[in-house]
C-alpha cells in the first residue's frame, strides 16, 4: 500500500486572487519543469468537450497559464487521445481490478452477486457515478468540476487512495521541491465523495 507516503500540515488556501498560481509556476520552474504556452478558453473547451469532462477552477487556471510537459505530463496541447482516455480510465478502472481480485466492494453498493460478471456490470455502473478525477502528473489527479477551488490532489492506485496535497499548490511543493510534510485530514478543506473517503481510509463497510 502507498497509503504510508511522506508528507506535514503547512496548507495553503487558494484565494481568489492569481497570487497562488504564480507560486505554482515558480515551483514548477524551480523543479526544471518545462513551461510551454498555456490553453486559450476555446482549446480548454475543446479538451472539455472531446473527452467529457469538466477542469476543476484551480487547474484550469494552471493550464491556461502555462501546460507543463516532459515525463508523466500529458501533452493537453496536442490531445493525445488514447494517453488521455488511458489515464481518465486510470482510478476507476483501479477500483474494479480491486473488485475483481481484491474483494473490494462498498457496502452503499448492496449484496455482490455471485457471478463475477454481474458484479462487475454492478461495479462499473457505480463507479460511473462517483465523481471524475482528471489527471494531473503520473497518477496524481485532481478532481473534475464542479469541485471548487481549493479541492485536493489524490494519488491514485487502484483503490490505494491518499491526498499526496491539500491543494494544488502544497500538492506541488511535495511531489517537486520533495518538502518533508504530510497531509492531515484536517488540512484538506474539500471533500470529494469516495475518493476523500478512500484516502482517509474508509473501509467497505463505510463507503
Amino acid at each position: 500500500m502507498h497509503g504510508q507516503d511522506p508528507c506535514d500540515a503547512r496548507v495553503e488556501t487558494n484565494n481568489s486572487d492569481d497570487g497562488w498560481l504564480d507560486e505554482c509556476l515558480d515551483v514548477l520552474r524551480q523543479a526544471h519543469i518545462q513551461l510551454t504556452d498555456g490553453l486559450s478558453d476555446s482549446e480548454i473547451e475543446a479538451i472539455e468537450a472531446e473527452f467529457a469532462l469538466t477542469f476543476s477552477p484551480d487547474h484550469r487556471s494552471l493550464l491556461a497559464a502555462a501546460v507543463p510537459l516532459g515525463e508523466s505530463w500529458l501533452n493537453w496541447h496536442e490531445r493525445e487521445r488514447d494517453k488521455v482516455a488511458y489515464a481518465l480510465g486510470w482510478p476507476a478502472d483501479g477500483a474494479l481490478f480491486d473488485v475483481s481480485n481484491n474483494a473490494f466492494w462498498p457496502l452503499s453498493w448492496g449484496s455482490r452477486p455471485d457471478d463475477e460478471g454481474a458484479a462487475l456490470d454492478i461495479a462499473s455502473k457505480r463507479m460511473a457515478q462517483v465523481p471524475t478525477l482528471v489527471p494531473l502528473y503520473g497518477h496524481r489527479y485532481m478532481p473534475a468540476a464542479p469541485a471548487p477551488t481549493s479541492s485536493p490532489v489524490f494519488s491514485v492506485h487502484q483503490t490505494d487512495v491518499i491526498y499526496y496535497g491539500a491543494n494544488l499548490l502544497s500538492y506541488l511543493r511535495c511531489e517537486f521541491l520533495h518538502e518533508p510534510w504530510t497531509v492531515a485530514v484536517a488540512d484538506v478543506k474539500v471533500r470529494i465523495p469516495f475518493w476523500s473517503d478512500l484516502a482517509e481510509g474508509a473501509k467497505d463497510a463505510y463507503l
